[in-house]
């Protein structure tokens, strides 16, 4: 065992950086003022090739593994965009992993290059109102007719669908009361958000604001039948492949915005003169910085683990969530009492940290809940009773 990170995993910190690093704080404050969509800063990241970094070679990407897309979206984290910038580059990595694990080569060739050349900008219709993280209660239905399928039904939380022009959709084909199993009778499209069918409603939130959330509604948009992902019905079976995954990047994520949240700390706890000292020399701001340090390293090392696992094949789902568990509270806590340490001013944002700290927040509600979480490791791994 060893925690040496290979030359082409430094390779990619660097990379990385060196893109980021471009777009400093007042970029990334202007964009939460204006909650203009970061095109600038995702063309970047596509012209340095790391929107594919997940995707096949013969399409473009560098056919990286979980564990590289993990640095690079730590690397993300740690440069000041907070989730603005790493859900611009998130959305492209496993959201779209069904189309290339179960999407016709045709499907792929026609698809995947523009992805990766950020030529397409795709969003994403799962969760329902009413269904939330019960995925098989979801209510939106593709009816089969000539040549494809019409869609009816309602979505929430559809990421970027203000500037996508691709949405990844899952409805069901079959209603959930005539199917053998609950998993079953969902389908996955991946097609033109045509927006003379499709109503898309902004929803005002607490950071984040460059990335948008919606709430979509579908009135018989029409889906060609050619772009149905897989097998009809089965489509809840295929979004189970992204799903730890995007649970360890999110994890990734949380600890780089905690991890610059904390230098920002750092920093300032070093400078900052009050009673002839400098606040840093106090031990009741050095030790809550020190406690969010060795949780982020911690964090970070259940990350690795579960990239670790996910790249040999092996199972992961314990430590993918577990990393989510992990990551996000120690990011929210190391944004937490970087405002602490900075005092009034933590409160201006002036100082970029109430904006991370409003930014890392998601990360605890989202893309699965910690009772979720809890509950899962509860069941499979203590064996312990269903509690839901």
């Amino acid at each position: 065992m060893h925690f040496d990170y290979t030359d082409d995993q430094v390779a990619i910190r660097e990379g990385v950086a060196a893109v980021v690093s471009q777009f400093k704080d007042d970029y990334w404050r202007a964009r939460d003022e204006d909650g203009k969509f970061p095109f600038e800063f995702h063309r970047a990241m596509a012209e340095g090739g790391w929107l594919g970094i997940t995707m096949p070679e013969e399409f473009g990407g560098a056919n990286l593994g979980v564990a590289e897309a993990a640095i690079m979206m730590n690397e993300i984290g740690r440069h000041g965009g907070g989730m603005a910038s790493c859900s611009t580059v998130h959305i492209n990595l496993f959201g779209p992993h069904p189309i290339v694990k179960h999407g016709a080569p045709e499907q792929k060739s026609r698809w995947l290059p523009r992805l990766v050349a950020g030529q397409d900008q795709v969003c994403f219709g799962v969760t329902e109102p009413n269904a939330g993280l019960d995925t098989t209660r979801i209510q939106t239905f593709a009816r089969k007719v000539p040549g494809g399928y019409e869609v009816r039904g309602q979505k929430m939380w559809t990421t970027t669908a203000q500037v996508a022009n691709k949405i990844l959709l899952v409805t069901r084909t079959t209603p959930r009361e005539e199917c053998a199993k609950p998993t079953d009778g969902m389908t996955i499209f991946y097609t033109d958000l045509d927006r003379s069918k499709v109503d898309v409603q902004l929803i005002p939130k607490m950071g984040r604001k460059a990335v948008d959330s919606n709430a979509t509604f579908y009135d018989d948009l029409f889906v060609p039948e050619e772009d149905r992902i897989g097998e009809e019905g089965r489509g809840f079976y295929y979004l189970l492949d992204s799903l730890n995954p995007e649970r360890l990047l999110v994890a990734s994520e949380a600890i780089g915005i905690g991890q610059d949240a904390l230098a920002r700390a750092a920093r300032y706890a070093g400078e900052r003169v009050v009673f002839g000292r400098t606040i840093g020399k106090n031990q009741a701001i050095q030790h809550p910085l020190a406690e969010s340090w060795a949780d982020l390293e911690a964090a970070w090392a259940m990350v690795m683990k579960g990239a670790w696992l996910y790249d040999n094949d092996r199972p992961c789902a314990p430590e993918a969530n577990a990393s989510k568990l992990l990551g996000a509270r120690a990011g929210y806590h190391a944004c937490e009492r970087a405002i602490f340490t900075h005092g009034g001013v933590g409160y201006a944002k002036e100082y970029n940290v109430e904006r991370l700290f409003r930014e890392v927040m998601l990360t605890r509600l989202a893309p699965v809940s910690e009772q979720m979480i809890l509950s899962f490791i509860g069941e499979k791994v203590l064996r312990l009773e269903k509690s839901y």
